[in-house]
């Protein structure tokens, strides 16, 4: 062999040991590469989940804030509602209740307030008051009940009160005190609509 041959081979042996040492060193490059992209692709699935599970869960909250601001203003419009139905229907039976106050059949119950207030003195001194309103009735009411009647300063819209300063004792059978006290328990539906 001579010496050309020999360069020749040893030049021959040294590029193809030069290329498989470059081809080795980008295989292992482009593993390097590829174990790093593959990498990346993993932690932005990750963090694209994370990022899903945490919009998911602020759209829920956000969801429930204005569904609860949503209850709390119907509520409030139904309570406002509520409000306006009971005054109506009050200044209906107010105006029923005047109505009433007009007839025999309420002279006859404030004959009934006198006498059951008579019946619970047993006999101790009392005092029975009617409205200014009913002082037309006043005549009337004594000689029913036999009893001395005081008109009240106090307007209770009808009905009768009776004192027992004795037994500190008030009998109020006053169509003011069962208004109030009828209209402050009235709910609509029994129970109430709002709960």
């Amino acid at each position: 062999m001579t010496i050309e041959e020999k360069l020749k081979h040893i030049q021959d042996a040294a590029m193809t040991e030069a290329r498989e040492e470059g081809n080795s060193i980008i295989n292992a490059h482009r593993q390097a590469l590829e174990s790093l992209y593959q990498k990346h692709v993993d932690e932005n699935r990750i963090q694209s989940a994370t990022r899903i599970k945490s919009e998911t869960i602020r759209a829920k909250q956000q969801l429930n804030q204005a569904s609860a601001k949503a209850q709390v203003d119907l509520k409030r419009k139904l309570g406002k509602q509520q409000v306006l139905l009971k005054d109506k229907l009050f200044s209906e039976v107010h105006t029923l209740l005047g109505d009433f106050m007009q007839t025999d059949a309420y002279i006859d119950l404030l004959q009934d307030f006198i006498n059951d207030s008579a019946a619970f003195a047993a006999g101790d001194p009392l005092t029975i008051y009617l409205n200014a309103t009913d002082t037309d009735k006043k005549p009337e009411l004594e000689h029913r009940t036999g009893l001395s009647l005081t008109i009240s300063k106090d307007d209770f819209y009808g009905g009768v009160r009776a004192a027992i300063p004795g037994r500190n004792i008030l009998i109020d059978h006053s169509f003011k005190r069962k208004f109030e006290s009828e209209y402050d328990k009235f709910q609509f539906g029994g129970g109430g609509i709002i709960g």
